[in-house]
């Protein structure tokens, strides 16, 4: 078979259809392994009539012998804590592993117990030594680390827009680390594919909700990584939305310039300068802002700036689809690191609009 050979494991949720999809059209990724529990024993087109595979493969339970007996890579796309069970053998059977739960994106095993305390008292876990070891998948800041590494943590969705929009200015020292707000607007996909009450259709159309006002998980991952690039603890606001629709995220970031005089022309030219290496991450012109729908099943991330020179604010807008450059897209884009590849590889840029 040619190229790398990729197993899946969670193959039938939102994040392992999505990778699927991305990995058919892959000219250097071969899928050798389905993983999954509640599916194992079942063949794909039983599950997933509508994207067939070749040889329609059988979904098997994720043991790692029979993982690294086909696979050089393993994508994880598996319920917070699950992922921590199988990496740690995998690692030692020499398969490399893009993980796109938050099992490994705290540096600190005590943290994720306690952001994700309902999932640590079911998965008991003393893997600190991984944690440390794990590098934090945002491809276009971690490039160098991605490639050396054998343990990637995707991070989530609202991370990876809010993170895409601001880690630029705090690089810089260009914004005040106090007082940042991250309004975020997300589409009903980024709950997975378990039913949940609040995702029916009957509840979620026509109408727009915030959740996790206080306290998201998501919060402490965007601040643990801005607080990195500014070499200092960051403490700033994040409200997520649920909105009537299945797919997009729309993050607006506020925070305060240090220097007033700064113009939307000025940190445009920064926003530039420092994506000019980076395919996925578009900017656009001051006064043109992004829509979910310009980059909807792409890989694509789009930003748009404005200041408001009254307040003192800068303003950052950013687009992705949440399943793609906010899950499974950006995991292929560490697989193609890991692979050797360029971070774009194989990945759709261009939307079909509308």
């Amino acid at each position: 078979m040619p190229g790398k050979r990729v197993a899946v494991i969670g193959a039938s949720g939102y994040g392992g259809l999505q990778t699927l999809r991305l990995l058919q059209d892959h000219p250097s990724f071969t899928v050798t392994f389905l993983g999954g529990e509640r599916s194992s024993g079942r063949r794909w087109s039983d599950l997933v009539p509508f994207l067939p595979l070749p040889g329609d493969p059988m979904v098997c339970s994720p043991d790692p012998a029979a993982i690294a007996a086909v696979a050089d890579l393993a994508v994880l796309s598996l319920p917070n804590g699950l992922a921590a069970g199988l990496v740690p053998e995998l690692l030692r059977l020499g398969v490399k592993v893009v993980d796109l739960s938050a099992d490994y994106r705290y540096r600190s095993l005590a943290q994720w117990q306690e952001v994700y305390a309902a999932e640590a008292k079911q998965v008991p876990r003393s893997d600190h030594d991984l944690c440390l070891e794990a590098v934090y998948g945002l491809v276009e800041f971690e490039e160098p680390r991605i490639r050396a590494a054998r343990l990637v943590a995707a991070p989530g969705c609202f991370p990876t827009a809010s993170l895409l929009a601001l880690l630029p200015f705090l690089k810089q020292g260009l914004i005040e680390t106090a007082g940042i707000v991250i309004d975020a607007k997300t589409g009903s996909s980024g709950g997975g594919r378990a039913a949940k009450e609040n995702l029916l259709l009957a509840e979620a159309s026509e109408a727009v909700a915030p959740y996790g006002v206080v306290g998201h998980r998501h919060t402490s991952e965007i601040e643990q990584i801005a607080g990195l690039a500014a070499g200092q603890p960051i403490q700033l606001q994040f409200t997520p939305h649920l909105m009537p629709m299945v797919r997009g995220l729309l993050a607006t970031v506020y925070a305060r310039l240090r220097d007033p005089g700064l113009t939307a022309e000025d940190c445009t030219t920064l926003l530039k300068a420092a994506y000019r290496q980076s395919a996925s991450v578009g900017v656009l012109p001051v006064g043109t802002y992004p829509s979910t729908k310009w980059v909807r099943q792409t890989n694509r991330c789009l930003l748009s700036v404005q200041v408001d020179r009254r307040t003192g604010q800068l303003i950052v807008m950013s687009a992705i689809d949440n399943l793609i450059k906010g899950q499974a897209g950006q995991g292929v884009q560490c697989l193609n690191l890991l692979a050797g590849l360029e971070a774009s590889a194989g990945l759709p840029q261009l939307p079909f609009y509308p």
